[in-house]
């Protein structure tokens, strides 16, 4: 009787254990509010999907602060599975060899059907190799567009659906726009080194730096302190006298001078969609960037900003299997898809973009679109598949300061892009001795 209860309580107990725990996969990233948000239902929807694996998504701020605290974390060999880079940190971790497992890597080994051809173009373009490898896996890309306010269009006698295609254009409806009364100010811009220069280049098929804007060695210079590029910063600094350009800050800061109506239009992140549709309470619309009509090759494509997820080399062989698993799912059309809707950055795979357009999305929200044509317009050239430069970051910064010395009258617009060429060609020849 004892025997049998013995055997009884084993057989209960053995019937009663827990599953095996799914292995963890750490996730650092940079998306904080809403779109950290977005990120946890994604990683969630992952793991409610598999029983293997859980991967713990942790915000770790922004991208710097991100990508500072991963490197920290690789070299003391404490580091996450997959971290969320974005774009202008790319070459300093394409020169982490030891430290990167690449994508066409990691994909191959576990086993997962990988093709880089089913990204869109532009962003593939920027994240592989010259021979075409995939690196780090493409997730949230954006580009700049131009959000113009239709209502202020109107008051000033301009046709809210034809917005300005060139810049002489652009100019002469926001001077209408301020005589009108309908605005104060006539654009502002975010992210100016991004939108004014490195994606203007782009857009105009101008090198920005020389070797194919870093793609074709390290040995790159910048050369945005020339033609078009100068030009244009030299405009910018006329029309900065009379309020027709009002500068509001970097990054994300000048938003508020459109979103209160202040000025008739922004110039930022196309991911900036879906946070307008809450925030702004008068009629707008989006466009593509105006151009120079003189300039020939113009437009060409815009460049991606955003992140993509790159795998860091140190855990166990056989966790990467895991990663892989997540990768392909954030690349499937039905999330890359949701992704694009619910944010307002561009779908990164084509399939994505199909699936879309097979909705009613566009017709819902006007304009979404417009960055995905503003990077698909024409195959991207050795000008505007991006800029793959070392220390870009600081670089982004020493630009900053320039730009802002020119738009408050401290130097001349040849001066300050000289200036920021000759600063940021040290940084890059530091980074060219370093690798």
């Amino acid at each position: 009787m004892i025997r049998k209860s013995l055997l009884l309580a084993a057989g209960i107990s053995a019937f009663a254990s827990p599953a095996l725990a799914a292995t963890e996969i750490q996730f650092w990233h940079a998306m904080g509010g809403a779109l950290g948000e977005e990120i946890k239902a994604i990683t969630e929807e992952f793991n409610a999907s598999q029983s293997d694996w859980t991967v713990n998504a942790v915000y770790k701020g922004n991208y710097t602060e991100t990508m500072t605290a991963a490197i920290a974390a690789f070299r003391a060999k404490q580091a996450p599975h997959i971290v969320q880079v974005f774009e202008v940190g790319t070459a300093t971790m394409m020169s982490a060899a030891g430290a990167v497992y690449p994508i066409h890597e990691l994909m191959k080994a576990a086993g997962e059907t990988f093709s880089e051809d089913k990204f869109v173009p532009a962003v593939a373009s920027y994240y592989t190799t010259p021979e075409g490898k995939m690196l780090s896996m493409p997730f949230n890309s954006s580009t700049p567009v131009m959000f113009y306010n239709k209502d202020a269009f109107k008051k000033a006698g301009l046709d809210p659906e034809k917005p300005p295609k060139t810049w002489p254009e652009l100019i002469d409806a926001t001077k209408k726009m301020r005589e009108s009364g309908a605005t104060q100010c006539g654009f502002t811009t975010g992210w100016q080194s991004w939108v004014q220069l490195e994606a203007f280049s782009a857009w105009h098929n101008v090198p920005f730096a020389t070797k194919e804007n870093g793609f074709g060695g390290l040995d790159a210079e910048l050369a945005f302190n020339k033609g078009p590029a100068l030009k244009h910063i030299q405009n910018m600094a006329e029309w900065s006298k009379d309020n027709t350009f009002k500068y509001g800050g970097r990054r994300g800061d000048p938003n508020p001078l459109f979103i209160n109506g202040e000025c008739g239009v922004l110039f930022n992140s196309s991911a900036y969609y879906n946070g307008f549709k809450k925030s702004i309470k008068f009629d707008w619309g989006v466009a593509e960037l105006p151009y120079y009509p003189d300039v020939q090759g113009a437009p060409q494509n815009t460049i991606i900003g955003g992140a993509t997820f790159w795998v860091l080399k140190g855990a166990p062989q056989d966790e990467y299997k895991g990663v892989a698993k997540f990768m392909s799912f954030v690349s499937t059309p039905a999330v890359q898809a949701k992704w694009h809707q619910n944010t307002g950055y561009v779908p990164v795979t084509t399939s994505a973009y199909e699936m879309t357009k097979k909705t009613d999305y566009y017709q819902q929200n006007p304009g979404s679109d417009v960055a995905i044509m503003e990077l698909s317009k024409n195959p991207p050239t050795p000008n505007s598949k991006g800029v793959r430069l070392g220390n870009f970051v600081q670089i982004r910064d020493l630009i900053n300061d320039e730009l802002e010395n020119v738009w408050a009258g401290k130097k001349t617009a040849q001066q300050g892009l000289d200036d920021a060429v000759a600063s940021g060609n040290r940084l890059l020849r530091q980074f060219e001795k370093a690798n």
